[in-house]
């Protein structure tokens, strides 16, 4: 289904619904404009995807504050567009399940070394991916090398990457490069049902499956020496691990549980919305309180499930370098999450208020002297980390001043073009994986059909979708990394 609205171009960057769109069934009452960040050449399949729809339904929510946004990796999704933006009042606004998503806190970390690629060789490369393959559970339904007890779940996520850290997973200075240190301390385990605990508690400490992943990555080309500089990234050719995975089968029930009851909240009260998929809840109900401290809960468990496979990312370089993860100088350059709903502070129209800010397919992009970005960083912004597909490039940017237009948030990825079955339909995993293969990237996967469904052509190209988050101003380039092994969940 395509998108036969309006979209007015505004600049090289921005599209605009105005307010005046009536929607598809000519009941649709906007309360704002909605923006889609995107380019002439991106435009054309942002119109075929037919999100612009789901961009629009996002301005009806009450309490809505501002414009309602997508960014260029936009595609269809539950609710809210992957990609979308919304920032709801804290006193008068809701918070919605469909602009979090069901992956909650899915993100990516990324952590340097002080190696280069002159010291890997291909073997080594190979050896590296297939002990990271051993190390750390991947695949569906995948389960984790260790097993908490639903009650020690509770202390997982109640302490976020805290609680890996206290076990032996990881180092002290790991949590001051965590969005949040890793730990949204709102999480209350009374709202976590018994099945949501009984499904995380064999995952924690595992990657999953679908587009999630472990990447061994050299340094291809630097766009900004002196940030580049700070964030540990001294030049070309230097190796660097980034983690894509979030809270697993935990965070779906989650949200499939509370989704449950904010359908309920939606008639009691009495809330019009144009798609049953943005079930909500007032922000001071205890419907919406009790999703809002769920949710953090998932979030925690996200980012303990990616400190624990650091850990083990970390003790596969010793073993198979034979030297220690410290030596090899193994740092975390920052963690972001691009599911999630957050109470955050921000200027609106000259004032500071205070708002539930969704991202949902979006990362945060807060830029220089904001207080929640670690003070090595807050010269310049924080770390901002999208990754490409298996076979392309992933981007560091920093964050800007700029992106208070999104309420500090950017884009997450490349966006998908092609759905799973469709690039079933279309390739085999084994051709998939040989044809990287040529191209000198190594892949293990946990499966053959996901090396077919994650295949490189069912994505949006990724450089296209960060020029124009930094041709936008919304976050800036600072360095590109390119593929050499990778582990698919």
């Amino acid at each position: 289904m395509s998108w036969n609205g309006p979209l007015n171009k505004i600049n090289d960057f921005r599209y605009e619904i105005p307010s005046t769109y009536k929607g598809e069934k000519n009941n649709l009452n906007m309360k704002t404009s909605a923006i889609i960040y995107a380019d002439e050449k991106m435009i054309s399949s942002i119109r075929a995807d037919n999100a612009p729809e789901q961009t629009a339904n996002m301005t009806t929510l009450p309490g809505i504050v501002g414009k309602a946004m997508a960014m260029p990796d936009i595609h269809w999704g539950y609710g809210f567009p992957i990609g979308g933006v919304a920032a709801t009042d804290a006193e008068t606004g809701v918070i919605s399940p469909g602009g979090v998503g069901f992956d909650i806190n899915c993100g990516v970390r990324l952590v340097r070394t002080n190696l280069e690629i002159g010291d890997l060789d291909q073997q080594k490369i190979r050896n590296l991916i297939d002990e990271i393959f051993k190390n750390v559970p991947s695949g569906l339904g995948s389960k984790a090398k260790i097993r908490v007890s639903t009650k020690e779940l509770d202390n997982v996520v109640t302490l976020g990457a805290k609680w890996g850290i206290e076990h032996g997973y990881g180092w002290d200075e790991d949590l001051e490069f965590l969005e949040e240190n890793g730990c949204l301390d709102y999480a209350d385990t009374t709202v976590i049902s018994e099945k949501a605990k009984q499904r995380g508690s064999p995952q924690i400490g595992s990657l999953g499956a679908g587009n999630h992943f472990i990447e061994l990555q050299k340094v291809d080309e630097i766009f900004d020496t002196d940030i580049a500089k700070i964030f540990g990234i001294t030049g070309t050719g230097q190796i660097v691990v980034m983690i894509h995975t979030g809270s697993r089968g935990f965070g779906h029930e989650v949200c499939s549980d509370h989704l449950r009851i904010l359908e309920q909240a939606v008639r009691k009260y009495n809330i019009w919305l144009p798609d049953r998929q943005l079930a909500c809840a007032p922000v001071k109900s205890s419907e919406g309180k009790n999703y809002f401290k769920a949710m953090a809960c998932a979030a925690n468990f996200a980012w303990c499930n990616r400190q624990m496979i650091v850990h083990w990312v970390r003790e596969s370089f010793e073993k198979v370098l034979n030297d220690k993860a410290e030596n090899l100088g193994m740092n975390i350059v920052y963690d972001v999450c691009h599911n999630i709903a957050k109470l955050e502070e921000h200027e609106i129209e000259g004032k500071k208020r205070m708002v539930y800010v969704h991202r949902k397919g979006a990362t945060r992009s807060f830029g220089p002297e904001r207080t929640e970005v670690p003070l090595k960083y807050r010269d310049v912004g924080q770390p901002v980390l999208i990754p490409g597909d298996m076979g392309t490039a992933s981007y560091l940017l920093h964050g800007t001043t700029k992106a208070k237009e999104t309420f500090g948030s950017t884009c997450h990825g490349a966006g998908r073009v092609l759905s799973r079955q469709e690039a079933t339909r279309r390739w085999r995993g084994d051709e998939v994986v040989n044809r990287l293969k040529n191209r000198g990237i190594y892949v293990h996967p946990a499966s053959l059909k996901v090396a077919a469904e994650e295949a490189p052509e069912s994505y949006k190209d990724i450089r296209n979708v960060v020029d124009i988050a930094h041709g936008a101003g919304i976050s800036r380039k600072v360095v590109k990394f390119v593929p050499l092994g990778v582990v698919k969940g």
